[in-house]
């Protein structure tokens, strides 16, 4: 599960509801403001990636904040878990370093990598065209809810991926739940 970094407001309250949940989900952090700092400093493409890793961590460490483990490496957790990127992302470097690629891409990657489904939490309805949720995406498409490369990365890569609201906390606890929750729904169905 990816939380995003816009959600930063509302993770006291989504870490409440996936503690509260029997569901053990691997948190990949957003970068939020700490990878917004990144950006104004303009610097090359390359220096840029790792910066903007190291504001996910940071990001993750604010999750963890509120009573929830970490781990360094990619592994299915018995908890809700938050992964720290860097280390395995400086030791592997899978993925471009641009701002194409952002955490929306890496969050897929640890997803592909696992064999796991993903859910993005953000803070918009899903992806949408034209002032219209798409609840469901089977081609890559440009938009601004997720960066660039996510969406063809997911399609390559047979990710089952679904976004939420991640705002609204009711809609978190039933897709914990089981239930189905309004979204959008990124290639296979999820």
């Amino acid at each position: 599960m990816k939380i995003g970094g816009s959600l930063i407001d509302h993770v006291p309250g989504i870490a409440r509801a996936l503690l509260a949940s029997p569901c053990a989900a691997l948190i990949i952090p957003g970068g939020g403001p700490f990878a917004n700092i990144v950006r104004t400093f303009h610097a090359p493409d390359h220096e840029s990636h790792w910066m903007a890793i190291l504001g996910m961590e940071q990001y993750g460490w604010y999750i963890a904040s509120f009573g929830i483990s970490t781990i360094p490496r990619l592994q299915v957790p018995c908890a809700p878990t938050v992964w720290l990127p860097y280390a395995l992302m400086l030791k592997e470097d899978p993925l471009p370093h641009h701002w194409d690629i952002t955490s929306d891409t890496i969050a897929a990657w640890a997803a592909y990598r696992l064999g796991l489904d993903l859910v993005v939490l953000k803070s918009v309805e899903g992806i949408t065209k034209e002032g219209t949720l798409l609840e469901q995406v089977n081609t890559p498409i440009a938009c601004d809810e997720v960066d660039p490369g996510f969406i063809q990365f997911v399609l390559e890569h047979g990710v089952r991926t679904l976004l939420i609201d991640g705002r609204k906390i009711e809609r978190l606890q039933s897709l914990l739940r089981g239930e189905t929750v309004t979204g959008t729904r990124i290639g296979t169905t999820f």
